[in-house]
């Protein structure tokens, strides 16, 4: 059963830090793209960061140089080091594997920037 599971959530002030986490099982990552997305209250879900297999990495402009993504040398987890954190920041933050004929989706973990 493939699985994805995000942790490390929660709730911060703006200028804190978090880091997400996202287990992968069930199946070989080593050939998908991983990524970030996130989904504000009312919004669109959005590409927050992503890593190809490669290990190529994108971020959205609102996130440059805040937020880094990268993966452990297996790439079964995902992270995300989320610094210098905004309001605009909160919201719902999935995980996503971008593997051939398919796109699975972790059940996401909220962040909370006040």
């Amino acid at each position: 059963q493939v699985q994805l599971v995000e942790s490390g959530g929660g709730s911060v002030q703006a200028g804190g830090s978090l880091k997400l986490s996202c287990a992968a099982s069930g199946y070989n990552f080593g050939g998908c793209g991983m990524a970030w997305y996130r989904q504000a209250p009312g919004k669109e879900r959005d590409l927050v960061s992503n890593i190809s297999g490669a290990g190529t990495t994108t971020y959205a402009d609102s996130v440059k140089g805040r937020f880094t993504i990268y993966q452990d040398n297996a790439k079964v987890t995902l992270y995300l080091q989320m610094n210098s954190l905004k309001t605009e920041d909160t919201a719902v933050y999935y995980c996503a594997a971008d593997c051939p004929g398919r796109k699975y989706w972790g059940q996401g973990t909220q962040v909370t920037v006040s």
